[in-house]
């Protein structure tokens, strides 16, 4: 068989002969082999969850099993017991129109003649399992490339794209359910000069300690990405210009009121913030307008705030960036 460890079979079947016959061939092999005589039984094994029963490395069912409708017992196969992750093979002497369709749906993954030889039904049990690996190892992969379309290789956040397709997924909801919707793009302050410094290394270090302040003070269904080589992007369903703009308030103080810790130094870092609200508009207007916000925070100096609206005004910058007792050998642009 294909693994080291001992595979475990469900055999299913009410005729003594079939289950006689490819229980030997099976045990041959050296794998578990259980019986179930119904299609409950079946499915109960089929559904039962992993900590209570060993994991299933394959199914044999009997279409005439007794109990429950046959296609009924293969639909509840696949959505009780959660898409298992073991191939189902049938008895079956011929390919009929409703098995061939069931192949090429993926709800089965072979059939077998009842009356097959233990070496032919040992062949046809190896190649189900090697097949459905190889299919389950492919989708993980598509899974993983879909993955690293979507997200930064080095924070693990949403990339820019990714961001904007979500941002319009929001405000379509926005607009749906008339709620607000705002977004914060943060720079840190002068990243450039630290990279001069420390070297890229380092630096990498720091936004991906960045990354992990930020991403504390969000909500789970708050949107967070990388928005540039030292910007972020924060996208707030439900929340309103004032509410964002105490937010930006809170990660400027909380996130950026401790130092970051990289190659053995305490290094002190800043950020600007550029804060708008949707109102229903396009995202990439809304980003916009918060690039353009960040652009007068930058102009105000460091750890400067802005909204991109007239009535909030401007945010007065905090009075202490660091305590003076924190004790450590700060390093500061």
């Amino acid at each position: 068989m294909l693994t080291d460890q001992q595979p475990v079979l469900l055999l299913a079947s009410h005729e003594p002969d079939l289950l006689r016959s490819a229980e030997a061939a099976l045990r041959a092999t050296g794998a578990r082999v259980e019986i179930a005589l119904s299609a409950e039984d079946a499915l109960a094994r089929m559904a039962a969850p992993a900590p209570l029963s060993p994991v299933l490395d394959l199914a044999l069912l009997d279409p005439r099993l007794p109990g429950m409708p046959f296609a009924q017992l293969l639909a509840a196969a696949r959505t009780e017991a959660g898409n298992p992750h073991f191939p189902i093979v049938l008895f079956s002497d011929t390919a009929t129109p409703e098995w061939t369709d069931r192949l090429a749906e993926g709800v089965i993954d072979d059939l077998v003649p009842p009356g097959s030889g233990p070496d032919f039904l040992r062949l046809r049990v190896d190649r189900a399992m090697r097949w459905f690996r190889h299919k389950r190892e492919l989708e993980q992969l598509r899974e993983t490339v879909a993955l690293s379309i979507e997200t930064d290789p080095l924070t693990g956040v949403h990339n820019r794209a990714a961001l904007l397709s979500a941002l319009f997924r929001e405000t379509d909801r926005a607009q749906r359910m008339n709620t607000p919707l705002s977004a914060i793009l943060l720079d840190i302050d002068d990243f450039g000069h630290w990279n001069s410094r420390l070297g890229t290394e380092t630096c990498d270090r720091l936004l991906v300690e960045t990354v992990g302040r930020v991403t504390r003070l969000l909500r789970t269904y708050d949107l967070f990405g990388r928005a540039g080589k030292d910007e972020f992007l924060a996208g707030l369903p439900g929340c309103s210009a004032v509410n964002a703009v105490l937010l930006a308030e809170r990660i400027r103080a909380e996130v950026f009121s401790q130092p970051f810790h990289a190659a053995g130094h305490a290094v002190r870092l800043s950020a600007c913030f550029g804060v708008a609200t949707s109102g229903g508009r396009s995202p990439v207007i809304v980003l916009r307008e918060a690039e353009e916000a960040l652009r007068l925070a930058k102009e105000d100096g460091p750890e400067s705030i802005r909204y991109a609206g007239d009535e909030l005004g401007t945010t007065p910058r905090p009075v202490t960036f660091l305590s003076p007792t924190s004790g450590e050998d700060l390093l500061a642009w």
